[in-house]
């Protein structure tokens, strides 16, 4: 297994990292007809909730996790109409986080675009988030589909309970790794799990094959906020502004490392500078340079494509096949996104 591991870890580092509209290309008409369900549940009498809805379709993302379902669905046998059902709740649950998510840090942008609360103030921007998560309900309901809902409840109360372990973590300011792992697996790593359980759930009655499907996203998800956290320290840039988890002091991973790799006198200093309110410009280079030259970055970008690595000896269970390469490419391009 050793042997195996160090041979994925390998190849997923020296293969090219193909783009999403690569990775997209072989189910171009499923993720199609996917959109065409997410705009039909959204169709409302309401001319506020329409102006609303018109600009969020312009302000279209990646649609990773539509993607991620639809994967695991036809890795797993087949995309059907449960995999759309799946596909639309877990994107409405999504866009409504990430909606609320912009409401609790104020934030201006989204996407390129100005944020909704940023447009339409921050009770319409609850409010329409409260919209979005009614609608992913309905559509588990209208569908019978009890178990994708009861998949997707676990994660949204594990998501709630991830950003509030990280508040207080925060707070206190006594982050730990073990922690952090904790924390991750349930802000982020709970959705995109419920990504690939969901899809399984769409396509196959095998158990083993759904408990395979969790624990690749597991460690997707891991992976995958572990380079969000990586990208917060790059000087290049990025989808998110770039240093904003150190202006607001939340501990990741490169920076818990750097620390721990530090004397007690470094540490004492680097964390009071950390807790820091308003922080200048320089100070948020001096706290990158420090994670840096501690080997912080290093660190945490091993760790990432340890988990990247985990993922795709799962994945390698599953039968030779294109989907099964789409799905190793979608991993790769998790952990060696820009933004």
């Amino acid at each position: 297994m050793e042997n195996m591991a160090a041979k994925e870890k390998a190849d997923h580092k020296t293969a090219p990292v193909r783009s999403l509209d690569y990775i997209q290309k072989p189910i171009a008409s499923e993720l199609e007809t996917f959109r065409g369900h997410f705009r039909r549940h959204l169709d409302t009498d309401v001319f506020l909730l329409n102006r609303i809805i018109r600009y969020l379709m312009r302000m279209k993302g990646k649609q990773m996790r539509p993607l991620l379902v639809l994967l695991s669905a036809k890795i797993c046998g087949g995309i059907n109409d449960r995999s759309y059902v799946a596909a639309t709740m877990i994107e409405l649950l999504h866009t409504a986080t990430l909606i609320h998510d912009d409401v609790v840090d104020n934030a201006d942008q989204r996407r390129g675009f100005l944020s909704i609360n940023k447009v339409w103030k921050n009770k319409a921007s609850v409010l329409f988030g409260d919209f979005l998560l009614a609608k992913g309900l309905l559509v588990a309901v209208e569908s019978n589909e009890f178990e994708l809902l009861r998949v997707l409840s676990t994660a949204v109360k594990r998501m709630s309970e991830g950003e509030l372990r990280q508040l207080k973590a925060s707070k206190l300011q006594n982050m730990t790794e073990e922690k952090y792992y904790q924390i991750i697996t349930e802000k982020t790593g709970s959705l995109l799990v419920a990504c690939c359980e969901c899809g399984a759930i769409s396509a196959s009655a095998v158990e083993a094959v759904r408990i395979r499907m969790q624990k690749i996203g597991h460690h997707i998800g891991i992976a995958f906020q572990v380079r969000d956290d990586l990208l917060d320290y790059s000087q290049s840039k990025t989808g998110k502004t770039s240093g904003n988890d150190i202006l607001e002091r939340k501990i990741t991973l490169p920076f818990i490392a750097a620390i721990n790799a530090s004397s007690l006198l470094e540490q004492s200093k680097m964390r009071w500078l950390f807790r820091k309110k308003g922080k200048s410009a320089g100070d948020v280079e001096h706290i990158r340079d420090f994670v840096k030259q501690k080997g912080g970055l290093d660190y945490a970008t091993k760790k990432m494509e340890e988990h990247a690595g985990k993922a795709l000896i799962l994945l390698n269970e599953f039968p030779d096949s294109d989907t099964r390469d789409k799905f190793s490419e979608f991993i790769r391009f998790v952990i060696y996104r820009k933004k």
